[in-house]
């Protein structure tokens, strides 16, 4: 077996059918696999999958595994030599999977490769980006991206002035789709599952790179990934935002211990308070009911990193009790 396809899903009916066929009609020469790794749907996921596509190989978790933990099911039971992570809500254009792999053997040096991924109006969605740094969100917070195009050390959180356009040596690649060799992601253990949503595909592409394998950016072969409508509207938009929030916690203490999460605390909020700052003052001039959400969104998360033990976070698990309570989201997890 070459290639195994690892699909996470989750309520996912109607956008997993149009996946899957994409896989089956644009795939011509290379032999594959396509594993779902299932978190519980309610929505008739598994029945559809089952009946209208029986080659496919469905494992049900019977409860939602979030992102991390079901991907590695779906990994352990993959035979390919390579190993696509792919998004539910993803398009495989004509023959991507065929030339992605094509490639990937011609580059026996690298570990992972991404590819061009666009959005539906064809426009290029970032999805290979540097790897998260303190001086990159300082950076960031004070809004000076764009001279990470004079100079790259004032490279942040993407690469200034590159449009996915040529080949590149990158950081890491988004997991909407990321193709791996099996042998070393297994090695690896596949995804840390302590991420139980958000930097889980950073932290493996730095674990791949720690082995001494780069990741490839390739823009010859493309998908279309629908962004967020796997997840849209499960969960109020604080929740998403804290969920990250948690994770770059855990992401920094992982590579950088105490000192790192406390650092990482103070940049957060810098950056909320002049992103607060910037809005208010928005809205003074052009008051919108989007920019009044977007304030409160922001009062809360500043008010979440204000009140916030960093390492008790990361250590014992414990957070601010304030606008959205952690068991509605840890029972998620």
């Amino acid at each position: 077996m070459k290639l195994s396809i690892v699909i996470l899903c989750w309520n996912d009916r109607k956008v997993i059918a149009d996946c899957l066929q994409s896989i089956l009609v644009n795939t011509h020469s290379t032999e594959f696999e396509v594993i779902v790794s299932d978190n519980g749907s309610i929505d008739g996921s598994v029945e559809f999958i089952r009946t209208s596509y029986p080659s496919v190989q469905v494992i049900e978790n019977g409860r939602n595994l979030r992102f991390a933990k079901a991907n590695n099911v779906g990994i352990r039971a993959s035979r390919g030599e390579y190993v696509l992570i792919l998004n539910p809500d993803s398009l495989i254009h004509d023959g991507t999977l065929d030339r992605m792999v094509a490639l990937a053997d011609q580059h026996p040096e690298a570990g992972a490769f991404g590819c061009r991924v666009l959005n539906t109006d064809g426009s290029y969605q970032v999805s290979a980006r540097p790897f998260a740094s303190f001086r990159g969100e300082w950076i960031a917070a004070f809004y000076l991206r764009a001279l990470g195009r004079m100079n790259e050390w004032f490279t942040s959180d993407s690469y200034a002035g590159w449009n996915g356009k040529t080949q590149k040596q990158v950081g890491w690649v988004s997991g909407c789709f990321i193709l791996i060799r099996s042998e070393l992601l297994k090695s690896l253990g596949g995804f840390d599952e302590r991420f139980f949503y958000y930097y889980e595909d950073m932290d493996l592409c730095r674990r791949i790179w720690q082995a001494g394998y780069p990741i490839l950016y390739m823009p010859d072969a493309a998908i279309t990934h629908l962004g967020g409508q796997s997840t849209k509207n499960r969960f109020p938009p604080l929740a998403f935002v804290l969920d990250s929030q948690v994770t770059r916690y855990l992401y920094y203490y992982k590579y950088y211990g105490a000192g790192g999460v406390r650092r990482a605390r103070r940049i957060a909020l810098t950056s909320v308070f002049l992103r607060r700052l910037g809005y208010a003052l928005k809205q003074l001039v052009c008051h919108s009911e989007a920019g009044r959400q977007r304030l409160e969104l922001l009062r809360g998360v500043f008010e979440w990193n204000y009140c916030l033990d960093p390492i008790r976070l990361v250590e014992k698990g414990e957070e601010p009790r304030l606008l959205v309570e952690p068991t509605a989201r840890v029972l998620e997890r």
